[in-house]
């Protein structure tokens, strides 16, 4: 099988030949270039080039032209911030009051820079991938793009206390996110994962999301022209699981710090589980322990299909060693082959 037709096939709730595995790595590209991570995010050609080479090392099945979440924010004006061994992130919010959010107005997408070099980045792979590999596109949720735009007190007051221009920021933030999410996949990307970690019930009380981010959620998703993955970015979601699966999405992305048994059984038919390999731990394994945690996960959540194997938080951080990343590849090679029967003697 390509990789596409086996996330296709695991979509699908059927087992492929394999477990396909989601190497989700941005800043690993810039190493592969020998770039600092400012030099490297800085032209489309350098990320295109990052996914090919990062590809051909590990042989993962998809492509993740993913430059850095404050990308959006650096869109609507803000700054972006630069570390060394890390991804940028967002510096001061660029809304601080009422006014702002009132004047507040979507960039356009294909008339910012910023944005255009995601695309160019995307339409690059879209030519190397030649239908056989998924491309990856990625969208902060309406819901969760104000944590930089405002910062987390200030929105989290905004969502209890000013409905009017809660409604407001949304109205704003839906259009931008379904025009981003329209443009990457008319560049040539496969499916579109939506980040909403705001969402996620370590953050958001369920009772609070149904009446908040799930109806942004639904009123966004169906206005993107193609398949979503929704990812919670280390955040937990058992408790809206049936929530989750009338946004439209088909997959989602699921925290190590939930039972992954709970969500198989939870999920199974009609959502695609993502994860749940832990990232930030997984800067300390060695070789063997990637392999025992990717066996885990397998046996757990692999009968069946409706599972791919990736990190819980949708980026692997830049600290996590070749060596393991490796490991992950030939483990999955080793422990993901379907038909899963006889996993113990493997």
């Amino acid at each position: 099988m390509t990789p596409l037709q086996r996330v296709l096939a695991t979509l699908a709730h059927r087992e492929p030949d394999r477990v396909p595995l989601f190497l989700l790595l941005t800043g690993h590209g810039a190493r592969e270039l020998g770039l600092s991570v400012r030099e490297y995010f800085s032209k489309a050609e350098h990320v295109a080039e990052g996914q090919l080479r990062l590809r051909a090392r590990f042989g993962h099945d998809c492509y993740y032209p993913f430059f850095y979440a404050a990308v959006e924010v650096e869109a609507f004006g803000g700054e972006v911030l630069y570390v060394d061994d890390g991804p940028p992130n967002s510096g001061r919010p660029i809304l601080s009051g009422p006014e702002d959010i009132r004047r507040l107005k979507a960039p356009s997408v294909h008339d910012t820079p910023c944005l255009t070099k995601v695309l160019e980045a995307i339409r690059r792979l879209k030519s190397e991938a030649r239908d056989e590999v998924p491309i990856i596109g990625v969208v902060m949720s309406p819901f969760s793009l104000p944590v930089m735009q405002l910062g987390f007190e200030r929105y989290l007051d905004l969502i209890h206390d000013q409905p009017a221009l809660f409604a407001r920021l949304m109205e704003v933030n839906e259009s931008f996110c379904v025009e981003y999410a329209n443009a990457q996949l008319d560049a040539g990307a496969t499916a579109i994962c939506y980040f909403d970690p705001v969402s996620s019930s370590t953050i958001t009380p369920p009772e609070l999301y149904r009446r908040t981010g799930f109806e942004v959620a639904r009123r966004t998703l169906c206005r993107i022209h193609g398949p979503t993955a929704t990812h919670m970015a280390s955040g937990r979601c058992l408790p809206i699981v049936a929530d989750l699966a009338e946004t439209g999405t088909s997959a989602v992305g699921v925290s190590v710090d939930e039972d992954l048994a709970a969500l198989k059984r939870s999920c199974a038919g009609r959502l695609t589980l993502l994860g749940n390999l832990n990232g930030i731990e997984m800067r300390r394994w060695s070789p063997e322990g990637a392999a025992g945690h990717v066996k885990q996960a397998v046996a757990t959540a692999g009968p069946g299909g409706g599972f791919i194997l990736s990190d819980n938080h949708g980026e692997i951080p830049f600290g996590v060693p070749a060596a393991v990343l490796q490991a992950l590849v030939e483990a999955t090679e080793r422990y993901g082959r379907y038909p899963l029967d006889g996993l113990d003697e493997r």
